[in-house]
């Protein structure tokens, strides 16, 4: 997590480990604390509610993947560049977020209906930096197929909760050769 307190990341990161494995409503405010080794009441010091925690968590993480995405779709020096540097951010997010992925897929609804909103235009921003570009290097593709490619490559990319059953290394590499190879130009 990004632009906070490292007291508040790692809180974030120990929530994140233990909503994954057990669900947002599967873990109380005591267990949270307990976990973070503090009092569960102490954790309002940083945060004012466990909904509080989901929708940071969620939020910051949304922000963080269009920010880099953007960076990266914008420092590469054609369209190809800008897919391929996009693969690789996703693929460094999800290898390096797997429990974030599943309390995306898992707990969305438990979020407060605004960071639910934010969240929902951050990702439709993260989209369209894919969509935009695919459409670039795929000359008269209509904006709509190129944001069902994003989402078909965000399918693939986000099943690494899933689908670690190869070393890290070797999973980056398969996930990079498929996702290429569903994105690129024959």
């Amino acid at each position: 997590m990004l632009a906070m307190s490292s007291r508040r990341s790692q809180i974030l990161d120990i929530a994140a480990d233990l909503f994954a494995s057990r669900g947002f409503h599967g873990v109380s405010v005591a267990e949270l604390g307990n976990a973070c080794g503090i009092s569960g009441p102490a954790l309002y010091k940083h945060f004012a509610s466990k909904d509080a925690m989901l929708a940071e968590m969620l939020v910051s993480i949304s922000e963080t993947l269009l920010e880099e995405g953007t960076a990266r779709s914008a420092a590469a020096a054609d369209a190809r560049g800008a897919v391929e540097a996009l693969v690789e951010w996703h693929i460094e997010f999800a290898l390096g977020h797997r429990a974030l992925i599943v309390v995306q897929d898992r707990d969305w609804s438990s979020l407060p209906p605004e960071a639910r909103e934010r969240v929902r235009l951050l990702q439709r921003a993260y989209v369209d930096v894919w969509a935009t570009r695919l459409a670039e290097l795929h000359r008269d593709l209509p904006v709509d197929r190129a944001r069902a490619m994003a989402h078909a490559a965000f399918g693939l990319l986000n099943s690494t909760p899933h689908s670690g059953l190869i070393p890290d290394p070797q999973l980056h590499d398969l996930l990079r050769e498929m996702a290429l190879g569903s994105l690129l130009p024959a």
